[in-house]
């Protein structure tokens, strides 16, 4: 007995350096089993009937349908995966694709294939509209009636040899993207070449996003919509806007016919070390003035250059309901914006593009819109409200990471989780208000 305990000890050495020892095993175990969850929030909403008339059709009788291709990378994007080959990670896993019916799946190679044969047949503008049609569903379930647009284009950096240089001064692509504040929902994007301008197509886009969500009620956005031609758009549709302006000559003349200065108050009504102003401002081209609320701070350099005592930024709005603090505050709260993009980029595997081919990456970009707005259903509508403000890291750490093992018992599957009670609570809840929506 001594000289086996002996004997094993000596094996658990040899194998490594911590005192266990591992085997292989053919029990169907999943580590992703939350990742079958996340399948059911796509069959609640019903994602592969939405997309179908918006997806490229397969070349031949014996191809795969799109969906065959898109549900894989979905599971895939939800669960960390960065590129095509990580869905290895999914063929692989068969206790998880035998838990939700994955019974066929391309190969690797053939997914990037598609990706490219899908963006030669126009698949960027059907993609993206297939991104709507899911926004839209789930928009519809929350039914809300004020929304507030918040617009930005994003650089993403890449490598690849027809990829134009943006302002940044890197290689890559800058897709604009628009998302409302409430809930982070990705209502509509536009993947573009890097060295296409922010500023390009603003009021097309702005359109496309009111047509949408018709219950869009304000727009924010940087100095690329400062426009007169969105100004005008937001009068016609009653939106009202805080836009950064640009700086030009115009509006350097107007700064210095500022005399209100006041101070800008913080959340709790004390006055900070900034101060704030107001004037009226009538664009080329503009049908209607506008209020510009400009804040001035000192300029920790103002005393090298004498004529630049005072930085500034300048808020062009037509929200006279706001008084000119709370002007900067809505206006501010815009950097929310920033923190999605990153859970879109990082959280999502959007921060760098997987082909060569620019139409390619913009039917990846558009898979990644589609699972990040999966993602921000899944915790909206089926999840505690408590949920609703963990980034997708900690969703796939605390729930799609699950251990799992898939057993059969009669004609039924049974998914064991290895999980605290509190965490099955929240999973099985889950599940019933999936189990309802339909």
């Amino acid at each position: 007995m001594g000289e086996d305990l002996n004997q094993e000890g000596e094996d658990m050495v040899t194998q490594g350096i911590l005192p266990f020892k591992i085997e292989r095993t053919d029990e169907l175990i999943t580590p992703h089993a939350g990742l079958a969850m996340f399948a059911e929030v796509m069959r609640s909403l019903d994602v592969e009937r939405m997309i179908t008339p918006y997806v490229p059709k397969p070349g031949s009788n014996r191809g795969y349908e799109a969906w065959s291709f898109i549900e894989p990378m979905m599971l895939m994007l939800a669960g960390g995966g960065r590129h095509v080959d990580d869905l290895r990670e999914i063929r692989d896993d068969q206790a998880l694709r035998t838990a939700i019916g994955l019974r066929t799946m391309p190969a690797v190679g053939t997914v990037g294939d598609w990706l490219v044969r899908a963006g030669k047949k126009g698949g960027m503008g059907r993609m993206r509209k297939a991104d709507e049609a899911i926004a839209g569903a789930i928009l519809k379930r929350l039914a809300a009636t004020d929304y507030t647009l918040d617009i930005d284009a994003t650089v993403i950096e890449a490598e690849k040899k027809e990829a134009k240089w943006t302002y940044k001064g890197v290689p890559g692509y800058q897709p604009q993207l628009g998302f409302l504040a409430e809930n982070g929902i990705c209502l509509s994007q536009e993947f573009r070449e890097g060295n296409v301008p922010a500023h390009s197509g603003a009021v097309r886009f702005l359109k496309r996003c009111l047509r949408l969500c018709p219950q869009i009620r304000r727009l924010r956005s940087d100095s690329a919509f400062y426009q007169a031609d969105v100004i005008n758009e937001c009068e016609e549709a009653k939106i009202g806007f805080t836009i950064t302006a640009d700086q030009d000559v115009a509006i350097k003349e107007v700064i210095k016919t500022v005399r209100d200065w006041e101070p800008l108050l913080d959340e709790k009504g004390r006055a900070t070390d900034r101060e704030v102003g107001t004037a009226i401002h009538v664009m080329t081209k503009a049908r209607e003035p506008f209020r510009l609320v400009i804040q001035r701070w000192q300029n920790p350099q103002g005393e090298l250059f004498e004529e630049n005592e005072y930085c500034y930024q300048v808020i062009a709005t037509n929200r006279d309901d706001l008084s000119p603090t709370e002007v900067v505050r809505f206006h501010n709260d815009r950097g929310q914006v920033e923190n999605l993009i990153k859970e879109l980029k990082i959280g999502l595997g959007m921060e760098q593009m997987t082909s060569g081919d620019f139409r390619a990456n913009g039917i990846w970009f558009s898979l990644g819109v589609m699972a990040y707005n999966l993602v921000q259903a899944q915790k909206l509508l089926f999840l505690p409200p408590e949920w609703r403000t963990k980034t997708v890291g900690t969703l796939r750490w605390q729930l799609m990471e699950t251990a799992g093992r898939l057993v059969r018992h009669g004609r039924q599957l049974i998914l064991r989780l290895a999980v605290t009670a509190e965490k099955f609570a929240c999973l099985l809840l889950m599940r019933h208000r999936m189990a309802a929506s339909i």
